[in-house]
């Protein structure tokens, strides 16, 4: 019995190291096929829960939904038609020198003079003198009025981004879209209705989706969207239209040319109160269309 402790101790030991040298090469393989760096770190029983999607970028804009009318994202002007980079040097030498050369300083109407792209706005035989200082012919007997006239009007209205505007007589469309670059929206009536379709058509390929243009008699402006913010008018009348006058917001502000189609005409100048009660003011001479349809019938 005492033999045989010895071969008991030699088996205990071989068996010993066989079980190490298993482990050891366990140990091997499990290195070699387990993933490097954090990742291989198990998570917590807390942590293995679904993964909820990261909050929206406060700072990234999603695309506008063309199905909201309420989007006001629809009316962001893009300014991608080929016009607004033809002729650019001839639009900033037309603001300097014409226009802030005359004292009209408000920025946002300089730079809607520089980007409005005016040579697009009237008949192809006149387009060589889109930029020069004078009114030009459109057609229909109606013109496209000078460059310095439109820009001294608009920094008289003292739009901003909110505003919204009513125009009498649409015309080429020019004047809406100078608006437009500054405010929230134009509303414009054209009684030539010939002029209408043409001056919708060209805003529209443009890019200019805050103006919208009907044809019609803009005496009794366009009630369903009063009351506004400014009111422009680029049509004579021996009278300012009462529905006008109703129409604009308290603490609003309107000019137009007001006189006699064949005689003296005036800028005036009109302004509301919070109250209510108007202001006029004779501003400068001028020499607009007539403004036809309900303003030429007598006074009832």
């Amino acid at each position: 019995m005492v033999g045989e402790k010895p071969s008991t101790n030699r088996k205990f030991g071989w068996g010993l190291l066989f079980l190490l040298a298993v482990l050891a090469a366990l140990m091997v393989v499990l290195r070699t096929h387990a993933p490097s760096g954090p990742e291989a770190t198990p998570a917590r029983a807390s942590e293995q829960i679904e993964e909820k999607p990261s909050p929206a970028d406060p700072n990234k804009t999603s695309e506008p939904d063309p199905n909201d009318p309420n989007d006001r994202r629809l009316l962001r002007l893009l300014h991608k038609h080929r016009a607004f980079a033809e002729r650019v040097e001839e639009r900033a030498s037309m603001v300097s020198r014409q226009i802030a050369a005359r004292a009209v300083k408000d920025p946002n109407v300089l730079k809607a003079m520089r980007t409005v792209p005016r040579h697009a706005f009237v008949p192809s035989n006149m387009k060589r003198h889109a930029y020069a200082d004078t009114p030009l012919p459109i057609g229909l007997d109606q013109t496209i009025s000078q460059p310095y006239i439109v820009a001294f009007m608009t920094e008289a209205l003292r739009l901003d981004p909110n505003s919204v505007v009513f125009e009498v007589g649409t015309g080429s469309g020019y004047q809406a879209a100078v608006c437009a670059e500054i405010c929230r929206e134009v509303y414009t009536i054209e009684i030539v209705e010939e002029l209408a379709k043409s001056a919708k058509a060209r805003l529209k390929e443009l890019g200019y989706p805050n103006v919208f243009v009907k044809a019609g008699d803009a005496f009794f402006g366009w009630p369903d969207h009063a009351p506004f913010d400014a009111i422009i008018g680029t049509a004579a009348a021996g009278r300012v239209p009462e529905p006008l006058l109703e129409q604009l917001k308290p603490g609003g502000r309107m000019i137009l040319p007001e006189g006699s189609p064949w005689g003296y005409q005036y800028l005036v100048l009109i302004t509301k109160d919070k109250k209510g009660k108007l202001h006029r003011q004779k501003i400068m001479p001028v020499r607009f269309v007539p403004m036809t349809g309900e303003v030429q019938k007598p006074r009832k």
